[in-house]
């Protein structure tokens, strides 16, 4: 393998200016000499050696078809931190022979941008490509992202991009149509704890900690590889006279906070978990996310008008008393603040998860609206309409309306669609809660209706 920093003095050549290059080049004994990090000492030196990530470096997996094919394309990394996208471009530029360059969408202008393409085109005219990789490419906004599109085409840049939002939203038709999405994963348990024993081996001794604390170490990173070689250096620094258990770490280490991005694509996730919870009628799982969204810093009002927005969608007429119940918690909150409203929004929602549920009235809406712009120009008939002057009386405002209240049971059973327009079933109640009740009525209208238009 080429020199650790061989190929990054480059990269800095290519993208930071041949002063920056030359400053880096004259730091690399001292760096090389120096204390390395855990993490990069630790550093695959071979895909084979990459700890997860099977779906895509498993026998049959993408990543491996393409190299056993020699047709590797452009791709996309989506995962979170720490689970090793820069690592696997970095051993895809070498397993391929292609000139690796790194760039991060954070410190990177057009400019820059320009002298890294140009120094590829130059590469490429002396027979080697180049593998840019792009660190959070979901920063670069669409002018940037659409620069990439001809070096991309016309072969001097394989791209291989990193990012931590969903690449659907975040980049561009014309860049996904030209790269394939692989999904990197959080590293399980099982990952972390291998990671774990490589650890101690390059450290030569064993973390001085019981199987339950070693246990709380795995779960404090969260699934980041890196933060957990960075927790481990820590805990091999102590000096200590027995195994610590895990309220002993607890007190040293302080538990990772927990990956969540108020405004991204963690946000909906959980959002997304916490209502189809409420709707399959889980108040256990409901509460898991909801505190999963409140320990991630999510604003409790946004939560509040969530909880209020799913007792509409989701249960509706089935029990009217939901929305009230949901209007209550969230006044409750704003008389408490936090953190003691938050349980009044917790109550509210273990209701929603057991209450019966019905979709009939937010279906029966949408109908009516994909009706309304079927037949928006359609005026209503003109028996129901007011007729205040002369004029239109005589156009037949309000000839032969029937006053529902002097008919007999309280219904006439006229039409109050435009005239000519096909009465459309819109509101189907279902057989629960207080919608069966309305079910009844429904269907009591209907033949009433039938009987006085018969």
């Amino acid at each position: 393998m080429a020199p650790r920093y061989g190929r990054c003095a480059v990269a800095a050549a290519s993208c930071c200016g041949s002063e920056v290059a030359d400053l880096f080049a004259s730091d690399m004994a001292a760096v090389d000499t120096g204390p390395r990090p855990l993490a990069d000492r630790l550093r695959p030196q071979k895909l084979s050696e990459v700890i997860g990530q099977r779906q895509v470096l498993g026998p049959d997996a993408p990543l491996s078809v393409m190299l056993s094919s020699g047709a590797l394309s452009s791709l996309v990394f989506w995962g979170p931190p720490g689970v090793g996208k820069t690592t696997i471009a970095r051993l895809l530029a070498h397993e391929t022979d292609l000139h690796f360059v790194q760039i991060s969408a954070i410190f990177t202008g057009v400019p820059d941008l320009k002298k890294v393409f140009e120094g590829a085109r130059i590469r490429r005219q002396n027979g080697q490509g180049t593998l840019l990789f792009v660190d959070e490419i979901h920063r670069f906004n669409k002018a940037q992202q659409d620069g990439f599109l001809p070096h991309m085409e016309d072969g001097t840049i394989l791209l291989v991009g990193a990012t931590t939002e969903n690449p659907s939203f975040e980049l561009n038709a014309a860049v996904l149509s030209r790269a394939q999405v692989l999904v990197l994963e959080r590293l399980d348990l099982d990952d972390l704890e291998l990671l774990a024993q490589r650890a101690e081996q390059e450290l030569d001794k064993p973390l001085p900690l019981d199987p339950g604390a070693r246990a709380a170490l795995l779960e404090m990173a969260d699934g980041d590889g890196r933060a957990l070689l960075n927790l481990i250096e820590q805990v091999a620094a102590w000096t200590v006279d027995s195994a610590l258990d895990r309220e002993a770490l607890a007190t040293r280490l302080m538990r990772r906070a927990a990956q969540y991005d108020k405004s991204g694509d963690a946000h909906y996730n959980l959002i997304s978990a916490l209502h189809k919870s409420v709707r399959g009628s889980d108040p256990d799982a409901s509460l898991y996310w909801f505190a999963r969204m409140l320990e991630g810093g999510e604003d409790p009002r946004y939560l509040a008008r969530r909880i209020t927005r799913m007792a509409v969608e989701d249960i509706g007429l089935a029990d009217p008393q939901a929305q009230a119940v949901c209007l209550q918690s969230w006044e409750t909150y704003e008389r408490l603040g936090s953190p003691e409203g938050e349980l009044a929004l917790a109550q509210a929602l273990v209701y929603l998860a057991l209450a019966p549920k019905s979709n009939a009235a937010y279906n029966a809406y949408k109908g009516a609206r994909r009706a309304a712009k079927q037949t928006g120009s359609h005026p209503p008939p003109k028996h129901i309409l007011n007729a205040p002057t002369a004029l239109m009386k005589d156009q037949g405002y309000g000839k032969d309306y029937a006053y529902d209240h002097d008919a007999e049971d309280g219904f006439s059973g006229a039409n109050y669609f435009p005239d000519g327009m096909d009465r459309p079933d819109l509101y189907q109640p279902v057989e629960r809660g207080f919608e069966r009740d309305l079910k009844k009525r429904l269907d009591y209208f209907a033949r009433l209706r039938t009987k006085r238009n018969s």
